[in-house]
């Protein structure tokens, strides 16, 4: 695969994650009660809003496109939130939830680093690894609602 496709493809996999943590935070936040844990999802989502702009700038300075996330990934997401909180929608269940999904960002951002650190844009590198440092905030802060 040439250079300039894999960065492509990484920059596209940092986005999606980040966009993903949006719109989980607006799925779940109409299901919080907690004052406290409320506005901890408000803080996240302006970090995730902050990053995006930040790395949309990035994207249209140096030629790069974004892919949105799949329509059916974000109905799928929506529903399994939905199933997931119809039953327990205590804030603890709700954080669990959330911190599952962080987790996960986490870990695709990790393998990434992992893979490409010799191939990858340095920007770009910096971005996925900035992306995983604000999520691992976003798992310690969680856990204090479980």
């Amino acid at each position: 695969m040439d250079l300039k496709k894999f960065n492509q493809e990484a920059i596209n996999a940092i986005y999606k994650t980040a966009q993903i943590g949006l719109s989980s935070i607006s799925n779940v936040s109409e299901k919080v009660t907690n004052s406290a844990f409320k506005q901890e999802l408000e803080n996240e989502y302006e970090g995730y809003e902050k990053f995006i702009s930040e790395l949309l700038s990035f994207i249209k300075e140096n030629d790069y496109e974004t892919k949105e996330v799949n329509p059916m990934k974000k109905a799928f997401m929506w529903t399994s939130i939905k199933l997931n909180t119809l039953t327990d929608d205590s804030c603890g269940h709700i954080a669990e939830l959330m911190l599952k999904g962080t987790l996960m960002g986490i870990t695709e951002m990790q393998e990434m680093a992992n893979s490409g650190a010799k191939a990858l844009d340095e920007k770009i590198l910096s971005y996925c690894e900035k992306l995983k440092s604000l999520m691992e905030q976003y798992e310690e802060n969680l856990k204090k609602f479980l």
